[in-house]
Protein backbone atom coordinates (compact mmCIF):
# COMPACT_ATOMS: atom_id res chain seq x y z
CA UNK A 1 0.00 0.00 0.00
CA UNK A 2 2.81 2.18 0.53
CA UNK A 3 4.25 1.92 -2.93
CA UNK A 4 1.09 2.66 -4.22
CA UNK A 5 1.28 6.23 -1.92
CA UNK A 6 4.74 6.86 -3.54
CA UNK A 7 3.26 6.05 -6.93
CA UNK A 8 0.06 8.40 -6.33
CA UNK A 9 2.36 11.39 -5.55
CA UNK A 10 4.79 10.91 -8.44
CA UNK A 11 1.77 10.97 -10.80
CA UNK A 12 0.43 13.97 -8.92
CA UNK A 13 4.13 15.54 -8.61
CA UNK A 14 4.66 14.73 -12.58
CA UNK A 15 0.94 16.48 -13.51
CA UNK A 16 1.91 19.57 -11.52
CA UNK A 17 5.28 19.43 -13.18
CA UNK A 18 3.62 19.30 -16.42
CA UNK A 19 1.06 21.99 -15.89
CA UNK A 20 3.28 24.47 -14.73
CA UNK A 21 5.85 24.09 -17.53
CA UNK A 22 8.86 23.28 -15.29
CA UNK A 23 9.71 20.62 -17.62
CA UNK A 24 9.96 22.67 -20.83
CA UNK A 25 12.75 23.27 -21.89
CA UNK A 26 12.39 26.77 -23.56
CA UNK A 27 10.84 28.03 -19.68
CA UNK A 28 14.23 26.90 -18.72
CA UNK A 29 16.01 28.31 -21.04
CA UNK A 30 14.09 31.79 -20.63
CA UNK A 31 15.08 31.87 -16.95
CA UNK A 32 18.48 31.37 -17.50
CA UNK A 33 18.60 34.29 -19.89
CA UNK A 34 16.55 36.09 -17.21
CA UNK A 35 13.78 36.96 -20.31
CA UNK A 36 10.91 35.59 -17.89
CA UNK A 37 10.09 35.38 -14.24
CA UNK A 38 8.22 32.07 -14.70
CA UNK A 39 10.54 29.67 -13.60
CA UNK A 40 11.85 31.92 -10.56
CA UNK A 41 8.48 32.11 -9.49
CA UNK A 42 8.24 28.58 -9.26
CA UNK A 43 11.29 28.06 -7.65
CA UNK A 44 10.19 31.07 -4.91
CA UNK A 45 7.28 28.80 -4.32
CA UNK A 46 9.27 25.88 -3.36
CA UNK A 47 11.24 27.70 -1.19
CA UNK A 48 8.58 29.09 0.50
CA UNK A 49 6.54 25.63 0.83
CA UNK A 50 9.63 24.00 2.27
CA UNK A 51 10.33 26.66 4.51
CA UNK A 52 7.01 26.54 6.00
CA UNK A 53 7.44 22.71 6.22
CA UNK A 54 10.26 22.73 7.90
CA UNK A 55 8.91 25.36 10.40
CA UNK A 56 5.74 23.36 10.86
CA UNK A 57 7.46 20.57 11.91
CA UNK A 58 9.50 21.71 14.31
CA UNK A 59 6.65 23.30 15.51
CA UNK A 60 4.60 20.88 15.84
CA UNK A 61 6.92 17.91 16.84
CA UNK A 62 6.29 15.76 13.68
CA UNK A 63 7.67 11.91 13.53
CA UNK A 64 9.62 10.40 10.33
CA UNK A 65 7.03 7.94 8.57
CA UNK A 66 9.13 5.06 10.68
CA UNK A 67 7.94 7.40 13.91
CA UNK A 68 11.33 8.62 15.07
CA UNK A 69 12.27 11.62 15.94
CA UNK A 70 12.54 14.16 13.34
CA UNK A 71 15.67 16.66 13.10
CA UNK A 72 17.53 18.90 10.72
CA UNK A 73 21.73 18.59 11.22
CA UNK A 74 23.52 21.55 10.90
CA UNK A 75 25.64 21.49 7.57
CA UNK A 76 29.06 22.81 7.51
CA UNK A 77 29.26 26.03 5.93
CA UNK A 78 32.11 25.64 3.16
CA UNK A 79 32.11 28.54 -0.17
CA UNK A 80 33.82 26.33 -2.20
CA UNK A 81 31.77 23.17 -1.56
CA UNK A 82 28.62 24.94 -2.47
CA UNK A 83 30.07 27.16 -5.13
CA UNK A 84 31.08 24.14 -6.97
CA UNK A 85 28.70 21.96 -6.49
CA UNK A 86 26.28 24.68 -7.65
CA UNK A 87 28.31 25.58 -10.63
CA UNK A 88 28.03 21.59 -12.14
CA UNK A 89 24.40 21.65 -11.28
CA UNK A 90 23.31 24.44 -12.86
CA UNK A 91 25.58 23.81 -15.77
CA UNK A 92 23.82 20.06 -16.36
CA UNK A 93 20.69 21.56 -16.04
CA UNK A 94 21.51 24.61 -18.61
CA UNK A 95 22.77 22.04 -21.04
CA UNK A 96 20.33 19.65 -20.48
CA UNK A 97 17.17 21.81 -20.38
CA UNK A 98 16.34 19.56 -17.08
CA UNK A 99 16.66 18.66 -13.21
CA UNK A 100 16.10 15.75 -11.49
CA UNK A 101 12.40 15.91 -10.98
CA UNK A 102 11.61 17.02 -14.63
CA UNK A 103 13.58 14.45 -16.12
CA UNK A 104 11.77 11.41 -14.69
CA UNK A 105 8.62 13.86 -15.62
CA UNK A 106 9.46 13.59 -19.15
CA UNK A 107 10.48 9.99 -19.24
CA UNK A 108 7.07 9.53 -17.67
CA UNK A 109 5.52 11.07 -21.06
CA UNK A 110 7.89 9.30 -23.34
CA UNK A 111 10.41 11.11 -24.25
CA UNK A 112 12.90 8.53 -24.51
CA UNK A 113 15.68 10.40 -24.94
CA UNK A 114 15.89 11.90 -21.46
CA UNK A 115 16.85 8.31 -20.65
CA UNK A 116 20.90 9.96 -22.09
CA UNK A 117 20.62 12.46 -19.45
CA UNK A 118 19.28 10.38 -16.42
CA UNK A 119 21.89 7.85 -17.14
CA UNK A 120 24.02 10.62 -17.01
CA UNK A 121 23.26 11.99 -14.16
CA UNK A 122 23.38 8.31 -12.42
CA UNK A 123 27.24 7.99 -13.54
CA UNK A 124 27.74 11.32 -11.93
CA UNK A 125 26.40 10.67 -8.77
CA UNK A 126 27.98 7.49 -8.77
CA UNK A 127 31.69 8.97 -9.61
CA UNK A 128 31.09 11.45 -6.56
CA UNK A 129 30.17 8.63 -4.51
CA UNK A 130 33.58 7.38 -6.04
CA UNK A 131 35.75 10.69 -5.56
CA UNK A 132 34.08 11.88 -2.61
CA UNK A 133 37.05 10.86 -0.03
CA UNK A 134 39.25 12.73 -2.04
CA UNK A 135 37.41 16.38 -2.98
CA UNK A 136 37.47 18.79 -0.52
CA UNK A 137 34.68 19.22 1.76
Amino acid sequence: MRYLTYLLIGILFGIVMTKSEAVSWFRIQEMFRFESFHMYGIIGTAVVVGAVGVFLAKRLGWKTVDGAEWSLQPKAFSVPRYLYGGIIFGLGWALTGACPGPMFTLLGQGIWMILVVIISATLGTYTYGVLRDRLPH
